[in-house]
């Protein structure tokens, strides 16, 4: 087997995965490994959950695509049941967290058309990321990422996440047409939106009229102890993007929307292929009903509180330990400076499956169906990890 007719965009680590069940993989040596990174906040309820195979199985042999040019049955169930979790009035689905954030990108420009802006801004934070089209890439505040694809799209303003005094600067200004954030950056090395600055940023959109559009493709679907970050701060968006979790592995996005952003688009503006195809909707239709079900939020807020305080006890005092942080089942170990392969070594090691953001920060998003045992060997495993290294740089 070999990786040479792949286009070099991943490090890859030297393994290769071939079953997993729960918080659990195997590789092709039947080696059996810890996974605290459920393919980066994708596969929220394990690995190989039984309901979500029997929901592929049976719609994979009943019908798995017929187009948009055709009513979708299990697409208008699922926007339905998406538009009563979060008060939104109408869903488009896609395939990825990126073509949703585009899918809000282009929905904000039709709100500056409407407005007769000609200029339009969209408000953007540093340390975001959107995605990696031209569009969202330009959104993300991530310039190595932007590095070689320059001209950018042109249209962002950038500003400081939670800094109130550059917030209440824009008020009044004419070419701003929305504000795209997310609740807790994950890539930006899992720092949290404070809810006091969410909620004045709510009230500044109501008076400017500017869309107020949150991207949940991280946070969204349990992650952060409740269904969808926002909903931390008891703020309203106009605009939700989603994807991820929504499918556990399977490829499915989504844009929801309500009130003036709901009725922007008209046919032909907007279009996907793979869309909302039957395969896809039915199993986030089944992936809500299992979280609900099984109150997977709230288990994940139980869960999160157990791994921070985990966290916090064991590596209290570690020299090399800047912070820790988190919301839910979404944690950030950060470092005072980058340890070099970090992440292979937690993999050869430890057998576990880690993430490290901003060269220095421990991105943990195991599935929100880990036991409190593997919260526990998950602890020991990164204490063992970073104490050892401490060992190694004393040496």
């Amino acid at each position: 087997m070999s990786s040479a007719c792949l286009m070099p965009v991943y490090e890859r680590l030297p393994v290769h995965f071939v079953r997993g069940e729960g918080s659990c993989l195997w590789d092709d040596q039947g080696n059996q490994y810890l996974d605290s990174l459920a393919g980066v906040a994708v596969t929220n309820l394990g690995h190989s959950h039984p309901e979500i195979t029997a929901a592929i199985s049976a719609q994979a042999a009943t019908l798995m695509h017929s187009s948009n040019l055709y009513g979708v049955t299990w697409q208008e169930t699922l926007a339905a049941t998406l538009c009563s979790l979060t008060g939104m009035e109408k869903a488009f689905f896609c395939n990825s967290g990126a073509e949703a954030n585009e899918t809000a990108i282009k929905l904000a420009r039709l709100h500056a058309r409407q407005r007769q802006i000609t200029a339009p801004q969209i408000v953007v934070m540093d340390g975001a990321f959107h995605g990696r089209t031209l569009a969202t890439l330009t959104a993300s505040g991530n310039p190595a990422a932007q590095q070689g694809f320059e001209p950018l799209v042109p249209g962002f303003l950038r500003l400081p996440l939670n800094d109130s005094t550059a917030l209440n600067a824009l008020d009044g200004n004419p070419q701003i047409c929305a504000v795209l954030l997310e609740t807790v950056q994950g890539e930006g090395g899992v720092r949290l939106a404070d809810s006091h600055y969410l909620q004045a940023l709510a009230r500044l959109c109501r008076a400017n009229n500017w869309l107020l559009m949150i991207d949940e493709v991280q946070t969204g679907m349990g992650r952060t102890g409740r269904h969808f970050g926002y909903q931390h701060a008891d703020i309203q968006p106009d605009v939700i993007t989603l994807a991820k979790g929504l499918g556990n592995g399977l490829p499915i996005g989504a844009c929801l929307a309500r009130g003036a952003a709901a009725n922007l688009f008209a046919p032909g503006q907007h279009g996907s292929t793979f869309g909302g195809n039957p395969l896809a909707c039915r199993v986030g239709h089944t992936v809500i009903s299992i979280m609900q079900r099984d109150r997977l939020a709230e288990r994940a807020a139980e869960l999160g509180r157990q791994l921070l305080e985990g966290l916090t006890q064991a590596l209290a005092g570690h020299p090399q330990v800047a912070a820790i942080r988190g919301r839910g089942l979404m944690v950030g170990i950060e470092l005072k400076e980058a340890i070099p392969d970090l992440t292979r070594r937690a993999l050869l090691e430890e057998r576990l499956l880690i993430n490290v953001t901003r060269q220095k920060v421990i991105r943990l998003l195991p599935a929100l169906t880990i036991s409190p045992e593997e919260i526990r060997i998950l602890i020991a495993a990164l204490s063992r990890l970073l104490h050892s290294n401490q060992q190694l740089r004393s040496a």
